[in-house]
């Protein structure tokens, strides 16, 4: 048996259509996969979850605002508290029901140390929630 390579006598034109048989083979494998796997991934056992609206968080006026400066200065509600003060008051706070949070506004300069510092004196005086306060980014 032999084959036809081609004569140079042959003006054959390209053919400029796509094959289109191995995308429609694909696409009837994926198909039957998803006609296989939907009744599997519906029958669940059938729950009544409970409705929750998110509202934004809003600051209580019970909760702490601290604020720690550049330079790590620590001000409570806008009155500056050295580290005795700051633990004094906390540990006055800790003790209401129900316990208020401390919040935390830290300059974007601040170094971690002074964070970190506010923070240990948070645990220390057995305030449970600490949240720190940031800005959202700006959009543009």
């Amino acid at each position: 048996m032999g084959m036809n390579v081609g004569s140079e006598g042959d003006d054959e034109e390209v053919i400029g259509v796509i094959n289109t048989t191995p995308l429609v083979d694909v696409m009837l494998v994926l198909l039957i996969i998803f006609l296989i796997t939907i009744p599997v991934v519906t029958h669940t056992i059938q729950v009544k979850l409970p409705e929750e609206i998110d509202h934004p968080y809003k600051t209580k006026p019970e909760n702490v605002i601290l604020a720690v400066n550049k330079t790590g200065d620590v001000f409570w509600n806008e009155q500056y508290v050295d580290s005795n003060e700051l633990l004094k008051r906390l540990k006055e706070i800790a003790v209401k029901t129900p316990q208020p949070e401390v919040h935390i506004r830290g300059d974007q300069q601040t170094k971690y140390e002074s964070i970190g510092k506010v923070i240990v004196t948070t645990q220390r005086a057995g305030i449970a929630k600490i949240a720190f306060i940031t800005q959202p980014p700006a959009r543009g």
